[in-house]
């Protein structure tokens, strides 16, 4: 019975490894606890929360995807001890063994190597033992470090987002026609769009978290904006300029990747590029943007 408890915070401890992994260093369509997480607190945010109040969805789940990390790699840590106190470890003077043989106190050593203080009151005498605690620190240095690198990710990769759909905000106020784009000067923007809507492609697929974060308004908001993109992409495509026109086929191309990674991922829609983004927009509560 005791092995099995051991085995059990083993399986814990490797889960949370794994779904660090998969969330951060090999990102899947298929996700995992984290993205469980995430997708469940945007759609209660979504029905319950005021559109301001929302906003935090996406910080919130961030913070309880990390909670969770680190309360089940302690936890399971603890269940790994505990079978074995009092026995395989031991106790500092003034401390009864007996005393200090239960859950909570290998919650309290697996808090204790987990953070790194190494207060020794309570300290593994069993040679396996002896080699896991150590691990156990390395597991909390993990977890530090991808708490870190998501952060610095994904603020990032939200910063892009939404520079995109200002830049598209402002080509729409200029109500471009097609002679207006049928220039040297229109070929090099809409490819220069066709670029950053593939950058864009690549944070969703990087970082599935930002897509769980409001934008400030409307003319940050690529679920507002996107289809705009979508409606200049139509429009060149029917210029006399070579070159405008084969920006256009490729930033249709690009537009129809960044649908169906969309869908793919976060809407499963099946439908067309227009109807993904429509689904884009009403899932981030903007009202499309398309004409």
């Amino acid at each position: 019975m005791n092995w099995l408890i051991t085995a059990a915070g083993a399986a814990l401890v490797l889960i949370v490894l794994r779904d660090v992994f998969h969330t951060l260093w090999h990102p899947t369509r298929h996700g995992g606890l984290s993205r469980l997480i995430m997708t469940a607190l945007w759609r209660l945010s979504s029905s319950l929360a005021p559109r301001r109040a929302s906003g935090l969805a996406g910080p919130v789940a961030m913070l309880v995807v990390v909670a969770m990390w680190a309360l089940t790699a302690v936890g399971g840590w603890a269940l790994i001890y505990w079978p074995h106190m009092p026995d395989a470890f031991t106790y500092a003077a003034g401390l009864r063994p007996a005393d200090h043989a239960g859950f909570l106190d290998a919650m309290y050593v697996s808090l204790v190597h987990v953070s790194t203080l190494g207060l020794g009151d309570i300290a593994p005498t069993a040679g396996w033992l002896r080699i896991l605690a150590p691990m156990e620190a390395l597991v909390g240095f993990v977890l530090l470090s991808a708490t870190v690198a998501w952060t610095l990710g994904i603020y990032p990769a939200l910063a892009r987002r939404r520079a995109l759909a200002l830049r598209l905000s402002h080509l729409a106020r200029t109500r471009p026609t097609t002679e207006r784009i049928d220039a040297d000067a229109g070929a090099a923007i809409i490819d220069s769009l066709a670029a950053a809507v593939a950058v864009i492609s690549v944070d969703f697929q990087q970082y599935a978290g930002s897509y769980y974060f409001h934008d400030g308004d409307d003319r940050t908001s690529l679920a507002r904006q996107i289809t705009g993109a979508m409606n200049l992409a139509d429009q060149a495509a029917g210029a006399r300029h070579p070159d405008v026109r084969l920006a256009a086929a490729v930033l249709r191309a690009a537009l129809d990747d960044l649908a169906a990674i969309l869908d793919e991922r976060f809407l499963h829609t099946r439908g067309t590029a227009r109807q993904v983004f429509d689904a884009f927009a009403r899932d981030h509560r903007r009202h499309s943007g398309v004409q």
